[in-house]
């Protein structure tokens, strides 16, 4: 033999020694290959089923959403009825405390009358029936 093929028996028998070496690592990356292959296998169903789970959570939050707008608009004239009864409600009670207002001022205005003229006891009543009287005819003239 010459050093030709000693030098190749030598690699022979590196490369030999490196299979054996490396049979068990090997087998285990295919091992995990393997189970790699399994776990994308299921991958698509299992997109799948989330997608259309997220599709049927998605559709039914849309749902329900539109029967809240139904019920809102159904709501709605009632919300408008109440604002409408609150202003007539303040209107009037503007009206109210303008004329307590008057009849206060008008109250005062007649004692001050009555205590200027000493008209007291059944003379003040009378005057102050004429008093009356006259501050509704004035009334009934300013309308």
């Amino acid at each position: 033999m010459d050093w030709l093929g000693i030098g190749v028996l030598v690699i022979g028998i590196a490369f030999l020694v490196l299979v054996i070496v490396l049979i068990k690592p090997l087998n285990k990356l295919a091992g995990v290959l393997g189970g790699l292959q399994k776990t994308t296998d299921n991958l698509p169903k299992q997109v799948d089923d989330m997608m259309s789970q997220t599709k049927n959570a998605l559709q039914s939050g849309n749902d329900t959403l539109s029967q809240i707008n139904n019920q809102i608009k159904e709501l709605s004239p009632i919300f408008h009825t109440i604002g409408d009864a609150g202003r007539a409600t303040n209107h009037l009670s503007t009206s109210i405390a303008d004329k307590v207002m008057n009849v206060k001022v008008d109250t005062a205005e007649g004692r001050s009358f009555i205590t200027k003229h000493d008209l007291e006891g059944i003379y003040g009543l009378g005057t102050l029936i004429y008093y009356v009287v006259q501050q509704q005819k004035k009334s009934a003239e300013r309308r």
